[in-house]
């Protein structure tokens, strides 16, 4: 197993209401020096959630919000912060009755993703959510979000939707998908 580098030097150089840019010097086992910037959540850092919520045996559901990094109404997964106090399951099962009007009977524990390793220190937690049932909280969402639904065995389909971009969200859907697969749980 290789060593992880020195901190030589740590210090935030910007903040923002919820984010800030941390400077790291370090130096690395052969004495190479160099100085990495990342973003870093601001405040507790209790993490975030992303569901994958199984309509049926083959269908996923999708949320339409705005985007502020693109500037676009994007699709993805039911997704958001995990609040203080709150366990990764009781977050999945609040945010997919927020963003989609949906709870869910059962809850799983799929894996963890980041986004940008290099430059970004969050993850994100994955959950797989079946037997679903209508029902809505209220979310802190500026307006409704739209929901709609992906096929699995359409997942190639939806990488090319200009609409959907978000890596993590089509790597939650491909992991989900295998998962039932094995699980035998396709319809035929």
């Amino acid at each position: 197993m290789r060593q992880k580098p020195t901190i030589l030097d740590r210090q935030i150089v910007a903040t923002s209401r919820l984010f800030c840019v941390e400077e790291l010097k370090l130096r690395f086992s052969n004495g190479v020096e160099r100085t990495y910037e990342r973003l870093a959540s601001k405040g507790a850092g209790y993490g975030a959630v992303m569901i994958v919520a199984m309509l049926d045996a083959d269908h996923a559901v999708l949320v339409e919000e705005y985007c502020g990094g693109t500037e676009a109404y994007e699709l993805s997964l039911p997704k958001g912060l995990i609040e203080p106090g709150e366990d990764v399951l009781a977050a999945a099962e609040r945010e997919l009755k927020e963003e989609a009007g949906f709870g869910a009977r059962q809850l799983e524990h799929l894996t963890e993703l980041s986004l940008s390793p290099g430059y970004m220190s969050q993850k994100i937690q994955v959950v797989l959510a079946t037997d679903l049932y209508e029902e809505r909280l209220e979310g802190d969402e500026p307006e409704p979000m739209r929901v709609d639904k992906v096929n699995l065995r359409e997942l190639s389909a939806l990488a090319q939707n200009p609409q959907f971009t978000e890596g993590r969200a089509l790597a939650a859907l491909y992991l989900a998908r295998d998962l039932l697969t094995q699980r035998g749980a396709f319809l035929s």
